[in-house]
């Protein structure tokens, strides 16, 4: 069975299911390029709890996990299966790494999930098993995370991290920022930086980005939309090396870069 890399996706706002973009028509091709996977075990920025979280529902729900956006929003639905043993497979590969883990019921999918494979797999019929973040317990944290889950990939397993490459959501709708604006200066040194670490496959300098990359707290006030980034590098194994497969910016402050680690 091939072995498949694991993918890092920005996923952006809710709405990016309904208005064309160049990141909505890049999600819309790539799923296409690569492959049908066994099943899907996605880690989304928008699902954080206090340990590795695995949902384990045979037939998980949606989670409308915003408000203020279009009703039609309101009306979509993922029905993609779960996967229970992979929910248990999983937490018992974290277990065995040190960390601890438990599987839950009754979540769903929230937007992080359900907008991006809505795009990727739109059939869905690909089991889906969504997984928390810890944002408070740090870049490294998620790489270890990562790499403890990294067997699945054998089994056909795809392993994505869903977040954004940056985040600051005050600079969004300031009168400066339009839907059209270019990357601002300081948006643009944090990409090019991660950029530049992920092609080495430098796990020491994306866990500790907040130190070294230019303007990371600027572009990452909070850190849960960037763990899944150090997420996926991990989970792509020893000497991983990553490549940018898409990039654009929303409003000038949302870089909606998408990555792949082999």
């Amino acid at each position: 069975m091939a072995s498949f890399p694991t993918l890092f996706i920005s996923h952006g706002s809710p709405n990016l299911a309904l208005h064309d973009s160049p990141a909505r028509e890049f999600f819309k091709g790539f799923g296409e390029k690569l492959g049908r996977p066994q099943a899907i075990l996605i880690a989304s920025s928008q699902f954080d709890m206090k340990q590795p979280s695995f949902c384990a529902d045979e037939k998980p729900g949606m989670y409308y996990d915003f408000e203020g956006f279009e009703e039609e929003l309101y009306k979509v639905d993922y029905p993609a299966p779960g996967l229970p043993q992979l929910a248990t497979i999983a937490a018992n590969l974290v277990e065995q790494s040190g960390l601890p883990a438990q599987e839950i019921i009754g979540r769903g999918f929230d937007h992080g999930v359900f907008v991006p494979l809505s795009l990727l797999y739109p059939e869905a019929d690909i089991p889906v098993v969504q997984m928390a973040i810890q944002a408070e317990q740090g870049a490294g944290h998620h790489i270890v995370l990562g790499q403890a889950l990294a067997p699945l990939r054998q089994h056909g397993i795809l392993i994505i991290g869903s977040g954004s490459l940056t985040h600051n959501a005050n600079e969004v709708y300031q009168p400066e920022n339009d839907f059209s604006s270019p990357a601002q200066d300081f948006v643009q040194a944090f990409a090019d930086w991660v950029k530049e670490k992920a092609e080495a496959g430098s796990l020491d300098d994306i866990a500790d980005y907040k130190a070294l990359g230019p303007h990371a707290l600027e572009n990452h006030p909070k850190p849960d939309h960037f763990m899944p980034f150090a997420f996926a590098l991990g989970a792509a194994g020893e000497g991983a090396k990553g490549k940018r497969v898409h990039t654009s910016v929303q409003r000038g402050v949302v870089m909606m870069d998408s990555y792949i680690f082999e």
